[in-house]
C-alpha cells in the first residue's frame, strides 16, 4: 500500500506542483477537437456517398460515382487508422505540399475514415424511411435532393441516432494513435507525466478513467437526445 502511495505523490507532483495538468488539459482538448471534428466532417462525406449509393443507376454519371463511393468505403474501411495517418502525414501531404499541424492532419484524416463508416450507417438509415416519404416528397413537386435533404435524411437521423453515437465514442477512443504524427493527445499527456515521474500505473489508471467518464458523458447526451426525439414524434 505504501509504494501504491508513493506512485499517487509521484504523480500529484508532477500533475500539479510541475504543471503536468497543462499537458493533459492540452491532450484533452486535441482529442475533443479530433473527434467531433472528424465525426462532423464523416457525417456530411458520409450523407453525401449514402445519397450517391442509393440513387437510381439506370444512367451512368450514378453507376459511375456509385464505382468510386464504393472504392472509398473500400479503402478506408480496409485499412487501419494509424496507416492512414503515416501515409497522409509522411506521404500524400508532403508530396502536395501542404504543411499542417499533427492535430489537423488527424481531423482530416478520422473525418475521411469516419466518412467511410457513417456512409454505411447513412445508407442502411435511409432504406430504413419508407419508401412512401420519398414518393410523398415527389408528389408535391420536390426533386429528388430536396426531398432526401428535406423529408428522408432528417427520418434516417432519427433511427441511426445511437449507431452515430457509437461511432463517436470509437472516435474518442482511436485518438490514442495520432501521437504517431506528433499531435498531443490525452495518450501523449499522460505518457509525458510517466516519463517524467518513471512510474507508469498511476497515469495510466486515470486516463483511463478519464476516457470512461467520455464515453458515459457521450452515452447520457445521446440517451437525452434520443428522449427528445421521442417526445417530439409522440406530439406529432
Amino acid at each position: 500500500m505504501g509504494n501504491f502511495d508513493q506512485k499517487v505523490n509521484k504523480f500529484i507532483d508532477i500533475f500539479w506542483n510541475q504543471n503536468g495538468y497543462v499537458k493533459v488539459m492540452e491532450g484533452l482538448r486535441h482529442t475533443l477537437m479530433i473527434a467531433v471534428t472528424g465525426l462532423i466532417i464523416g457525417i456530411l462525406i458520409g450523407t453525401i456517398i449514402a445519397t450517391v449509393r442509393v440513387l437510381p443507376k439506370y444512367k451512368l454519371l450514378p453507376r459511375i460515382l456509385n464505382s468510386i463511393c464504393s472504392f472509398y468505403v473500400a479503402l478506408f474501411r480496409g485499412t487501419p487508422m494509424v496507416v492512414q495517418l503515416l501515409v497522409f502525414y509522411y506521404v500524400l501531404l508532403p508530396v502536395i505540399g501542404w504543411r499542417i499541424t499533427g492535430v489537423q492532419v488527424a481531423m482530416l484524416v478520422f473525418g475521411l475514415n469516419s466518412g467511410a463508416y457513417i456512409s454505411e450507417i447513412m445508407r442502411s438509415g435511409i432504406q430504413s424511411v419508407d419508401p412512401g416519404q420519398m414518393e410523398a416528397g415527389r408528389a408535391v413537386g420536390l426533386g429528388f435532393g430536396a426531398s432526401m435533404c428535406r423529408i428522408v435524411i432528417p427520418q434516417a437521423v432519427k433511427n441511426i441516432l445511437p449507431t452515430l453515437g457509437n461511432e463517436f465514442i470509437t472516435l474518442i477512443k482511436e485518438t490514442s494513435v495520432v501521437s504517431f504524427v506528433g499531435a498531443t493527445d490525452l495518450y501523449m499527456a499522460f505518457n509525458y507525466i510517466g516519463s517524467n515521474s518513471y512510474e507508469f500505473m498511476v497515469p495510466y489508471l486515470v486516463m483511463a478513467l478519464i476516457y470512461i467518464v467520455l464515453v458515459l458523458i457521450i452515452s447520457l447526451l445521446i440517451k437525452l437526445m434520443e428522449r427528445s426525439l421521442k417526445k417530439s414524434d409522440r406530439r406529432n
